[in-house]
């Protein structure tokens, strides 16, 4: 246990956080949709032993340079978190990525067949410098810094990390935003040969969409993650390029993005196209707003099981909060 000490009133039974009802009605509603199959199954059922090799085998990479260490790598002392960072072997092995599976626990066995090398991102739309960049070539252009962020999925778990990249800012003042900007597009990839639910439910709006503001996405807090905890991005937490602001819900945290449009119109968004009256556009963190199933009063940290009160924004209003004024 951490030395974190917390008020009395926050504290809640194990068993009254998050319970596994909410996961599992939340399974059985997108079950509907085609998310059900022999990849649950399979996750579910795979023996102890097969487990622990695999596990051995994901941690070894971070000792033989598979994810290697970013250099030169600063931290940004201006974005730091008031709670211990999460543990680096439960943030790499509890993973939401519905490409791969709707089982946490099972994304990173799914990665062997993910290949993000090459990579590259298209910036387009309504740009006055639209580009194709190569990952590494953007990542070179760009101020690469260490930022500690917490981070809260609309499921109400919740952890600390110290996140590796470039606020978005900087490749925004590249490619020059026209007047007509009013949003910006997220895409991810679409890989059905090597992410088993895009294979198995084809009607689903592939590839994975997420979408700003134009404000949000010039936010000092809006960053272009590349690495974490020092090292480069592992494939199940969206390498080599993801998407993190840290006061919205982590389904706003688009991983592995191909394609970065300007757009006049608010654009479709995957959860929202799916669930708008459970996943909105803007999805702020709000301990105010209940999710139609679940309360969002309380956050559960992975690794440690700690209990905390959600923050409005999670924290982060002084950076946010006149977005929404």
């Amino acid at each position: 246990m951490s030395n974190v000490i917390l008020p009395p009133e926050w504290r809640i039974r194990e068993d009254k956080v998050t319970p596994e009802t909410v996961f599992n009605n939340r399974r059985d509603f997108l079950k509907t949709l085609g998310f059900a199959g022999l990849g649950i199954a399979g996750a579910l059922n795979a023996s102890p032993a097969w487990a622990t090799g695999k596990m051995i085998d994901v941690l070894a990479r971070l000792s033989n340079g598979k994810w290697p260490a970013i250099t030169s790598l600063k931290a940004n002392a201006s974005f730091t978190a008031d709670r211990p960072i999460s543990n680096e072997k439960s943030a790499l092995t509890y993973n939401n990525f519905y490409e791969f599976t709707m089982v946490k626990e099972g994304v990173w066995k799914l990665m062997d067949r993910f290949k993000t090398q090459p990579w590259k991102v298209e910036v387009t739309g309504l740009v006055k410098n639209p580009a194709i960049y190569d990952i590494e070539e953007l990542i070179r252009k760009m101020p690469v810094e260490e930022r500690i962020y917490r981070h809260r999925c609309v499921e109400t778990w919740a952890m600390v990390v110290p996140w590796a990249g470039f606020p978005l800012s900087e490749l925004i003042k590249k490619v020059e935003p026209q007047s007509e900007a009013n949003y910006v597009r997220f895409v991810s990839f679409h890989q059905p040969d090597a992410a088993p639910e895009q294979a198995k439910n084809p009607d689903l709006p592939w590839p994975y969409k997420e979408g700003l503001t134009i404000d949000e996405a010039m936010n000092e807090l809006t960053f272009m993650v590349t690495g974490i905890y020092g090292h480069q991005l592992p494939p199940q937490h969206g390498a080599p390029l993801r998407l993190v602001t840290p006061w919205k819900y982590g389904f706003k945290s688009i991983k592995s993005i191909t394609r970065i449009e300007f757009l006049e119109t608010r654009p479709a968004t995957f959860w929202n196209t799916l669930i708008p009256k459970e996943y909105g556009f803007e999805s702020n963190v709000d301990p105010n707003i209940p999710h139609p199933r679940w309360s969002q009063r309380r956050e559960k940290m992975i690794g440690t099981g700690e209990v905390y009160a959600t923050q409005k924004y999670n924290g982060y209003g002084k950076w946010v909060a006149d977005l929404y004024e």
